[in-house]
C-alpha cells in the first residue's frame, strides 16, 4: 500500500460561523491541496471534515499519517472515544448526545478503507504545513463574503 501524509486543519470566525478547511496530502514529494467552505458551521466540524475531506482524496487504500492540531479529532481515535461512542449508541460517558454524530460516522467509513495513523500537532508553532493548512482553511471561508 502507498504510504501517504496528511496534515489538516479547520477553522473558524465564530461557533458556529463561517467555516474553512485545508488538507494538504504529500506523497512522494508530490503535493495535494484539498480545501473548501461552509456557512453556520463550528470549528470542530471543519477540523473533522478536513481529516473527510482528505481521506476521501486518496483513490486507493493507503497507510495514512495523519497529521491535525486538534485534540479533539485525535483523542477521539487514539484514546477510543469513538470506540465508546459508537457502543453507547452515539452518547457520550455522561449519556448526552454525540455531536457531529454524520461526520464522525463517515470518518469512521474511512478509517476502514485506510490504514491511519493519527498524529497531534501544536497549532500555530513551527510546523510548516499545518501553519499552511491554518491559512488556506482561513481563506476559504473568507472567500464566502466575496
Amino acid at each position: 500500500m502507498k504510504q501517504i501524509q496528511i496534515y489538516t486543519d479547520g477553522a473558524c470566525t465564530g461557533n458556529p460561523g463561517d467555516g474553512g478547511f485545508c488538507a494538504i496530502l504529500i506523497y512522494n514529494g508530490v503535493e495535494k491541496i484539498v480545501s473548501g467552505a461552509e456557512r453556520e458551521t463550528t470549528n470542530n466540524r471543519m477540523e473533522i471534515l478536513a481529516v473527510i475531506r482528505g481521506l476521501e482524496a486518496l483513490k486507493e487504500p493507503c497507510i495514512v499519517d495523519l497529521f491535525s492540531d486538534s485534540q479533539y479529532v485525535v483523542d477521539a481515535f487514539l484514546k477510543g472515544w469513538i470506540v465508546d461512542w459508537q457502543s453507547n449508541g452515539w452518547k457520550t460517558s455522561s449519556k448526552s448526545a454525540v455531536k457531529n454524530v454524520d461526520l464522525w460516522q463517515r470518518l469512521l467509513e474511512l478509517t476502514n478503507v485506510h490504514s491511519v495513523n493519527f498524529i497531534k500537532v501544536k497549532g500555530h508553532s513551527d510546523n510548516e504545513y499545518n501553519n499552511r493548512c491554518d491559512k488556506i482553511a482561513r481563506e476559504e471561508y473568507k472567500k464566502l463574503n466575496k
